[in-house]
């Protein structure tokens, strides 16, 4: 139970590091980091949730499944800022 504590409040960080960076580099109005920490949240557990299902152990740091859930916040911001737009 203590690992898989743990690798939840990694993966909670982690995620919110990748939301908040990315809308620092790409800016924009003030109320998108909301859409970019939803996105990089639901991404990253996705991602964990495939890499686990798929039994994927690359770079696999405890019970976090580091590489598939990075790879899928990642992939859920772009898609968000795509579907967002851009706003004028």
């Amino acid at each position: 139970m203590n690992g898989t504590a743990s690798a939840l409040v990694l993966g909670f960080l982690l995620a919110t590091a990748y939301g908040a960076g990315f809308h620092v580099l790409l800016g924009g109005p003030s109320r998108r980091i909301i859409l970019y920490l939803i996105a990089a949240w639901s991404g990253f557990a996705l991602g964990h949730i495939l890499g686990d299902l798929l039994n994927i152990d690359l770079f696999k740091l405890g019970a976090l499944h580091l590489f598939t859930a990075s790879v899928g916040a990642w992939l859920a911001l772009i898609l968000s800022w795509w579907l967002a737009g851009q706003e004028t």
